[in-house]
């Protein structure tokens, strides 16, 4: 094998620093993240204190030992496409999720200090599945009393 400087390489092939790999949509990511959840349903994980009441500085450093959060974070695939830490603010940043969104998987005044991975599962499903705006939920709702 012979040796090249990078500058020899450069005169003779296109080369690039880093690769780009496609990147996980957000509902891809919500999908696995999910799956992952659904592993074991039955698994207690731990939740956030009422988020909702914290405000937004201490709610995004806000984290717990075994929360589905942590479920995502421990994944070497979810980390790889950029998931930094278990806290609160990077799922949201992650997931590309609103407050109220996040709040339904990990907050404890849904499920207490507990909540079932299976359970934890079902609320990341139900964010990733397309809602309807409301200019069509009315329009449905005409539609209906006809």
């Amino acid at each position: 094998m012979k040796y090249h400087s990078r500058e020899t390489l450069h005169a003779v092939a296109d080369v690039h620093a880093d690769v780009h790999r496609p990147v996980m949509k957000r509902d891809e990511r919500l999908a696995r993240w999910a799956q992952l959840l659904e592993q074991d349903p039955d698994r207690l994980l731990a939740t956030l204190a009422e988020t909702e009441y914290e405000p937004e500085s201490r709610r995004n450093c806000m984290r717990n030992d075994g929360s589905p959060i942590t479920i995502a974070f421990e994944d070497s695939v979810l980390r790889t496409e950029g998931l930094k830490d278990d806290t609160y603010g990077e799922a949201k940043r992650f997931f590309d999720l609103t407050d109220w969104q996040l709040h339904r998987v990990v907050c404890s005044c849904h499920s207490g200090a507990m909540v079932r991975s299976g359970k934890a599962a079902e609320y990341v499903r139900d964010i990733a599945k397309p809602h309807p705006g409301l200019f069509a939920m009315l329009w449905n709702a005409l539609l209906i009393l006809r």
